[in-house]
C-alpha cells in the first residue's frame, strides 16, 4: 500500500508581469511557472530537475509560500490530519503551518546571519515559534548539531569560523529545528566542493532515514538527482515535461528533452563516444513560447500536431507522466 500524499500541488501557475514606462503599462507577462502538478508522499524523496531558468526555484518558494502563486492549488496534509490548500492563505493563517515546511537553501554563506553566533542562527526558529527558555534552546541546539555531524560547544562561534560544507550542516539543523514535515531543499550542493558534496548528501539520506522527512530536492545536476530522489520531475520552460520513478527517468526517458538530458551527463570512460549533447536552438522565452508544445522548435522529432496543440501531461504508463504528443511512439535512449 503506497503512504499517502502529504503535499499535492494542482496546476500551479506563476507569472510576473512585463511594465514599460512612467505609467507602468502592462505589456505581458512572464510564465515562470505554467500548469504544474505533481504529489509527493509521505517519506518520499522527489526531484525536480531542468536548466537554469525553468521555473524549479520559481515553483518551490510558491510551494513555501515564499511567494503567492497567480493560480493553481496547493494542498498540504498538516500534522493533525487536515488537507489545507496554502495558495489562498494569508500570512496570519500560514503562521501555524511554517514550522511544518522548512527550506535548505543553496547558498551556505548568504544563508546564515554573521553578526548571529550559530547558537542564535539555529535557535532563532525555536525562539520565534514559543521556545523562549534559553537553556531549553541550548539543548535542543545541542542535540541538533550533534544530529548533523558538528560539535555543540561550537555553537557559541560565528558562522565565519566553518567551511562552506559545515555550514551548510549548520543550515540542515535549523532547517530541522521546528521538526518539519516537508523539507524543500533548493540545490543544497551546488555551492560545495564535489569531495563535500557527497557527506552532504549522505547526511540527508541518513536524516530522511532517521526522522522519517520529506524532501521536495532541487537540482540541476542529474547525478545528485539520481542519487537521493524515489522519483524525478523534469521541468522545461515553467511546465513539467515528464515525471516518473527515478529508474525510469534515467534507464527509458519517454521526452525528448528528458532523453537530451541524459545524454548531457558526462559518461567516466575516456574512450567512450560523447554523442550529439548538444540542442538545436535556444530555449523558449517564457514570456512569449512558441505555439503548441514549447519544446518543438528544438525538437528533433517534431510533427505538424506539435506546433499547433498543446500537449498534455499524460500517463503513458503506470506512474509515468509525460507531456508529448508521440510519446507512445518514440524509443528514446537512456544512460545506464
Amino acid at each position: 500500500m503506497s503512504a499517502p500524499a502529504l503535499l499535492d500541488v494542482r496546476h500551479l501557475r506563476k507569472t510576473f508581469p512585463i511594465r514599460r514606462g512612467f505609467r507602468r503599462t502592462l505589456l505581458g507577462e512572464v510564465r515562470a511557472v505554467d500548469d504544474v502538478s505533481f504529489t509527493i508522499a509521505e517519506g518520499e524523496t522527489l526531484g525536480l530537475v531542468g536548466e537554469s531558468g525553468c521555473g524549479k526555484t520559481t515553483t518551490s518558494r510558491c510551494i513555501l509560500r515564499a511567494m503567492t502563486p497567480t493560480s493553481g492549488e496547493i494542498l498540504f496534509r498538516a500534522a493533525d490530519g487536515r488537507v489545507v490548500d496554502l495558495a489562498p492563505l494569508s500570512r496570519a493563517e500560514l503562521r501555524p503551518l511554517r514550522p511544518q515546511i522548512q527550506m535548505v537553501f543553496q547558498d551556505p554563506f548568504g544563508s546564515l546571519n554573521p553578526r548571529m553566533t550559530i547558537f542564535d542562527n539555529v535557535g532563532e526558529p525555536l525562539w520565534v515559534n514559543g521556545l523562549t527558555n534559553r537553556r531549553a534552546r541550548l539543548d535542543r541546539v545541542a542535540s541538533l548539531l550533534e544530529l548533523t555531524g558538528l560539535r555543540p560547544e561550537l555553537m557559541h562561534r560565528f558562522p565565519h569560523a566553518f567551511s562552506g560544507g559545515q555550514r551548510q550542516r549548520i543550515g540542515i539543523a535549523r532547517a530541522l529545528a521546528t521538526e518539519p514535515r516537508l523539507v524543500v531543499a533548493d540545490e543544497p550542493v551546488s555551492a560545495l566542493d564535489v569531495s563535500v558534496q557527497a557527506q552532504v548528501l549522505n547526511l540527508l539520506l541518513e536524516l530522511r532515514n532517521r526522522l522519517h522527512l520529506t524532501f521536495l530536492f532541487v537540482a540541476h545536476d542529474l547525478a545528485v538527482v539520481k542519487h537521493v530522489s524515489d522519483r524525478v520531475a523534469v521541468m522545461y520552460v515553467g511546465q513539467l515535461v515528464e515525471l516518473a520513478t527515478t529508474e525510469a527517468i534515467f534507464g527509458s526517458p519517454r521526452h525528448p528533452y528528458t532523453a537530451a538530458l541524459m545524454r548531457s551527463v558526462p559518461v567516466p570512460d575516456p574512450h567512450a563516444a560523447s554523442g550529439d549533447v548538444a540542442l538545436a536552438g535556444e530555449v523558449a522565452n517564457p514570456a512569449a513560447p512558441p505555439s503548441g508544445c514549447y519544446f518543438h522548435p528544438r525538437c528533433p522529432f517534431t510533427i505538424d500536431a506539435c506546433r499547433r496543440e498543446p500537449p498534455a501531461l499524460r500517463e503513458v504508463a503506470p506512474g509515468h507522466m509525460v507531456r508529448c504528443h508521440r510519446a507512445e511512439e518514440l524509443t528514446l535512449k537512456g544512460v545506464g
